[in-house]
């Protein structure tokens, strides 16, 4: 543990849960090295929300720790934070199944249950008190969940959306940091922009969605919340990049950064350095623990949410550990690039890049959309787009019909006039041609990219 973390171990006590060595010694070191709960019986109620659940006969089940005062069945009870008031039904401890009691005081752990309908209501580490003669003071430190990484879900099957909206809601019952709203998009039709805590949690909601409620889903490109101000001091946050308002009003844009921590054999040092380097990264703080390198490095959210984790684990073979904090938000070089199909714009497919990388990101992405659009009776311009200027761009050829088959010789005029009138036709087609890009091209443009 040493070797590998890094924490010091020189007093850790020696243990098998399995022969049941050192578990005196264990029960022995809570006694005398952990302190003892300090609080005052006669002051008014403050108690910690420490977790929360929903239970579908109890509703949800609230579990607390009693700082200050005494808490009783039948109580009428505050959150601080919602100031929402209930009264208590049930009262209980885990041992490990509920047992009733009537009563907990300062250093107790217990759970409650009050009639509370979402997981939502009840935000760990609010502070909980009597209605009347309740406290004023909340207990330091409480920090509402707020999402940092969005994203939309879409059903494959339309008809399935109903189906996704019922998953979402029960998932949400049992999540109060998953946040979802409606979305419609041109090319996924109906689906939810959620928020999620990051990465890990992104993928955890996705999979229990398509795992436990059997369900196709096309996940589009994660992206942060941008703090864009205004040139009239206002300052908006841009969830999804398809709402960028007109560059002309805003003053300049800023993104979230954040503190990673990764551990890494020393072997695979190099490469890990380049990979930061390569995604604007800002290196902290390097120290060795024996034969494994713990680098810190300063990272924009944005560069780390698309395919990061996946790239650090294969130049590292799996052996790298990543975790990550939310810093500070920064002024940066960041423009929507925007993916036009027919010179329509497709929202699903735009994306907040920085000015430095747009070109290289474009160029992938309308590479890739051509080998999966399929061809049409028409010529396909595929751009990407920042604001009015065009930084790559792919022509999909139309499928074409050979028109001068029937000639058998004669002047050569004949079978250009022909080729000129298919010609025209093509153009006119394109004019008023809509193009069908199919749910499959979307999500391997997205795998791509995200």
């Amino acid at each position: 543990i040493e070797d590998v973390i890094g924490i010091d171990a020189h007093d850790a006590i020696e243990i098998s849960a399995k022969t049941g060595l050192g578990i005196p010694d264990v029960l022995e070191a809570i006694v005398t090295r952990l302190p003892a709960p300090k609080g005052d019986r006669d002051a008014p109620l403050k108690a910690m929300l420490v977790d929360s659940w929903y239970d579908p006969y109890l509703g949800v089940v609230v579990m607390i720790r009693v700082m200050d005062g005494v808490i009783r069945k039948g109580d009428r009870i505050r959150m601080m934070q919602t100031n929402a008031v209930y009264g208590i039904d049930k009262l209980a401890v885990l041992r490990p199944q509920m047992q009733d009691i009537a009563e907990l005081g300062p250093g107790e752990i217990g759970v409650l249950t009050a009639s509370i309908k979402q997981v939502r209501d009840t935000r760990v580490g609010d502070t909980i008190t009597h209605e009347r003669k309740g406290t004023d003071t909340p207990l330091p430190g409480f920090k509402p969940a707020q999402p940092v990484v969005f994203c939309g879900l879409f059903p494959v099957d339309a008809n399935d959306f109903e189906a996704l909206r019922d998953a979402i809601e029960k998932l949400a019952l049992n999540d109060a940091s998953f946040s979802y709203e409606m979305e419609t998009s041109a090319a996924l039709g109906f689906g939810f922009r959620c928020g999620f805590l990051g990465l890990l949690h992104l993928e955890v909601i996705r999979d229990r969605l398509e795992r436990e409620y059997d369900l196709d889903l096309i996940t589009t490109a994660p992206s942060v919340v941008f703090r864009l101000h205004m040139k009239d001091g206002e300052v908006r946050e841009l969830h999804n990049p398809a709402d960028m308002p007109d560059l002309t009003y805003v003053d300049h844009i800023e993104e979230p950064r954040i503190r990673a921590t990764i551990m890494v054999p020393d072997e695979y040092l190099g490469d890990v350095l380049k990979l930061c380097q390569d995604r604007r990264g800002i290196q902290l703080d390097l120290t060795y623990a024996g034969n494994r390198a713990m680098v810190v490095y300063d990272l924009p959210l944005a560069e780390v949410v698309f395919d990061f984790y996946d790239r650090l684990k294969s130049v590292t073979k799996g052996y790298a550990s990543f975790d990550y904090q939310i810093s500070e938000y920064r002024e940066d070089h960041l423009v929507k690039m925007s993916i036009l199909v027919n010179d329509e714009p497709v929202d699903a497919l735009s994306i907040m890049v920085h000015r430095d990388r747009a070109e290289s990101r474009g160029r992938a992405m309308v590479e890739k959309l051509k080998e999966l659009i399929p061809r049409h009776m028409f010529k396909i311009p595929i751009q990407a787009a920042i604001g009015s200027r065009v930084i790559a761009r792919e022509t999909l050829s139309a499928m074409r019909k050979d028109v001068t088959a029937k000639c058998y010789g004669g002047d050569a005029t004949r079978k250009k006039k022909l080729l000129e009138k298919q010609k025209a036709g093509k153009k006119k087609m394109r004019q008023f041609g809509k193009v069908e890009i199919p749910q499959t091209a979307f999500i391997q443009a997205l795998k791509m990219d995200g």
